[in-house]
């Protein structure tokens, strides 16, 4: 049959083939058509080229990309996927054949804005687009932030500033059984946080074949549904499981006559392979970029002269790390006598891959003496020298050469949740928590994806290359859970992936719409949304209980605390007592951040620009308030002045609206548009189940939140639901660019349609 393009009234792509292979050229097609703009951007930011037309302000992300390996990393993973699985090879050359077809002659304003031609995708893009989106999504970051926590506070203020981070990766997730629905088949409905982005990260979509029939949430640039899908007989998914399955090394490099060599952990120097590559930057010089990889992995920072900065902090705290992780606990967290969590065999990762052994060029030379500079113990504070700064990155894919493609096809292809769990067996990465239910009856709930079995230490800081014992060992076995009276909730919180993790979300979101489940005994899908849009904040407990405990104020103050220990803690957009407690919130957190106990982390080190959010200091505050304000000390901290000073500062100058006046939505665009859109306000905040996420202390807009809402129906397919912010067309002016986002914001979903007879035929190819 020839390939059929359908569209419903949202403009959402529905499309109909003979094959498998016809359905992804179609899928590209489509794609390509309505996203052209975004396809190149992302295609250009896997390849580490994105500031050739977009100028300085990319920089900093094409010298992380190309220092990371990502455009190799994805061409080495997709010749591992033609030699292993052919046939999902052949379906993703499928896909870039469509895209590049919709490409040709594509007419986006923003190509002629920036005078950017759209360029030819190669087979591997697709796996560069995924790796690129979600390299940083496991925070490895965090692990540059605990080096200067322990290095300037101590190791024990680590857990002070636990959290979910800087707002990377986040979702919420539940899944009712059967037994707890009216129609007595299951509902799956949740919502992933993400960086709202315009156009949007995720891709309403309908994808029908003789082999399968599904409806889902596709990422542009991606064949198939991976994330979130519905066949009509089971559906899935996923949150992050917050799972830890990168590493940072502090590697000990030096030059010789041949190149770059790195002392191993058995004491010897191998070659490192270097190369030299140029990013084009708009309207600037040409940037040089060196290019290192260690048999760890790529080095992301600094080199074998260091980095720029202040060279005493970074040494200071390069050697505080490696005296710690000396003393670390080397053992893995795993219990040994647990099956469940045993290594299997054939998991171990490919003793050829480069990245796992030594550049058989790369062998010490004997007759190569050593430098007395570099047998200096680095851990020694009484070392003459200290070591330049150079840290690389160990991560599944590279190692491997597995992005986990081979999982998309059978996904497609799922019948009853055995399906959907044998087709994640071949999940790598992100590492998800996956819900998943069928008409028979079958649930599922697992975690998914590649974690590495190492040492402790790995997980939580900057380890020594050059010392034994923080190789990887293996994989983990994902772990498994169950519903609990009937339900399962996720929603980034401790749960089957906390053996595999380190920080997790606070369980407050967890806990509320576990508890909003437990209200009534029986659900439907219809019901869901209201659970999408719950409000309260239960992280608000800490602070209010501080101002209740305060007399003596000013008789403005006085009736401000009155007035919030009285609010009902919902963060509606219309409550002007929510843009109260906001206000003295973030007072709060610029006051603690500004105390001189915590000077040495206002400045960080000079690490890329990349990785700073998760390195500057008054969001930290923000985002780990609950811990800072509960600690049985804070170095000495007088948190009741400091929340004192904070409500007298907001009487004196209150907002004066209502939450939804500075809370507003600021989605991230490569391109800023040429008329700028207005910015809705928003209800919600970073720990409310509606977790619309600003900055505390910095800002109120968000730039991350729900990028879309979902409601599967395991009853009737035709009675879910779903939602994206925006729209469908990622074309500016489209009918369909900023449709349904009265409906994002009011809390409401669209309707998903299977039935072919009310959709609108666009054209057949």
């Amino acid at each position: 049959m020839a390939t059929e393009i359908y569209r419903d009234a949202w403009g959402i792509p529905h499309l109909r083939a003979g094959s498998a292979a016809e359905l992804a050229h179609a899928q590209g097609l489509v794609t390509a058509r309505d996203r052209a703009w975004q396809l190149e951007v992302e295609r250009h930011r896997a390849r580490g080229t994105s500031a050739s037309f977009l100028g300085g302000s990319a920089l900093d992300w094409d010298r992380f990309a190309r220092r990371a390996r990502v455009d190799d990393t994805a061409r080495r993973c997709f010749a591992d996927l033609e030699r292993r699985d052919a046939g999902t090879a052949r379906w993703v050359r499928a896909y870039v054949d469509g895209v590049n077809e919709g490409l040709a002659g594509s007419t986006a304003p923003e190509f002629g804005r920036t005078g950017l031609t759209p360029g030819r995708w190669e087979p591997w893009t697709p796996l560069g687009v995924w790796l690129a989106t979600h390299i940083l999504f496991a925070g490895f970051p965090a692990k540059l932030w605990r080096e200067q926590v322990a290095a300037h506070l101590g190791a024990d203020a680590i857990g002070l500033f636990a959290t979910d981070g800087p707002g990377t990766s986040g979702s919420n997730g539940w899944l009712v059984g059967g037994e707890r629905t009216v129609t007595g088949q299951a509902v799956i409905a949740g919502d992933p946080h993400r960086w709202i982005e315009d156009p949007g990260v995720y891709q309403q979509i309908h994808l029908s074949c003789p082999e399968f029939d599904v409806v889902g949430l596709a990422v542009p640039g991606v064949p198939g549904i991976a994330h979130f899908g519905h066949t009509g007989t089971v559906a899935w998914a996923i949150t992050n499981a917050m799972a830890d399955y990168q590493d940072l090394y502090r590697e000990r490099l030096r030059r010789t006559g041949a190149g770059v060599e790195a002392l191993g952990p058995d004491g010897v120097w191998r070659r490192a392979s270097r190369h030299t590559e140029t990013v084009e930057v708009a309207g600037e010089d040409p940037v040089e970029v060196e290019v290192i990889e260690t048999d760890r992995g790529p080095v992301i920072i600094g080199g074998p002269e260091g980095i720029d900065g202040d060279p005493a902090d970074l040494a200071y705290a390069g050697r505080q790390a490696e005296t710690e992780a000396d003393s670390a606990d080397l053992e893995d967290p795993a219990d040994p006598a647990d099956p469940a969590d045993h290594a299997d065999p054939a998991d171990h990762a490919d003793p050829a891959d480069p990245a796992d052994s030594a550049d058989p060029a790369g062998h010490a030379d004997p007759a190569d003496p050593a430098d007395p500079a570099d047998s200096a113990d680095p851990a020694d504070p009484a070392a003459p020298v200290a070591p330049p700064v150079a840290i690389s990155l160990r991560y599944p894919p590279r190692v491997t050469g597995d992005l986990g493609f081979s999982a998309l096809l059978p996904l497609l292809r799922a019948r009853r949740v055995t399906d959907v769990d044998r087709a994640l067996d071949r999940w790598a990465e992100p590492v998800n928590v996956v819900q998943a239910a069928d008409t028979e009856g079958g649930v599922l709930h697992r975690v998914a994806g590649r974690v590495p079995r190492r040492a402790v230490a790995n997980s939580l800081r900057v380890v020594p290359a050059w010392k034994p014992g923080h190789e990887w060992h293996g994989w983990h076995v994902p772990p498994r859970a169950g519903l609990t009276d009937g339900v399962a909730v996720m929603a980034n919180q401790r749960g089957p992936a906390e053996p595999l993790g380190v920080e997790f979300a606070p369980p407050h979101r967890a806990d509320r719409i576990a508890a909003l489940l437990a209200g009534k005994e029986r659900w439907s899908a219809a019901d869901m949304p209201a659970l999408h849009t719950d409000t309260h904040l239960a992280s608000a407990s800490p602070l209010l209980e501080h101002l209740d405990a305060l007399g003596g104020l000013t008789p403005e103050a006085a009736a401000l605390r009155d007035r919030l220990l009285g609010w009902d803690r919902r963060m509606d957009a219309g409550s002007a007592d929510a843009a109260l407690y906001a206000a003295v919130r973030g007072a709060v957190v610029r006051r603690l951040a500004a105390h001189p106990a915590f000077a040495a982390l206002t400045t960080p080190p000079a690490y890329p620009e990349v990785f700073r959010p998760w390195l500057a200091l008054v969001p930290r505050v923000g985002f780990a308030l609950e811990h800072l304000l509960r600690a049985d000390d804070l170095f000495g901290i007088d948190r009741p002045a400091a929340v004192r000073a904070a409500v007298e500062e907001v009487a004196l100058r209150p907002p004066a609206g209502v939450w939804g006046d500075t809370h507003r939505l600021a989605p991230w665009r490569a391109l800023e548009p040429e008329q700028p859109y207005d910015e809705p306000g928003l209800s919600g905040d970073h720990d409310c189940v509606l977790c619309t996420s600003g900055v505390p202390g910095v800002t109120d807009r968000a730039a991350r939140g729900p990028a879309a809402r979902y409601v599967w129906d395991l009853a009737r397919r035709e009675d879910s639901r779903w939602v994206v912010p925006l729209g469908a067309s990622g074309v500016p002016g489209s009918p369909h660019h900023r449709d349904q986002l009265p409906r994002w914001l009011a809390g409401d979903l669209v309707p998903v349609v299977t039935d072919w007879t009310r959709l609108k035929k666009e054209t057949r190819v």
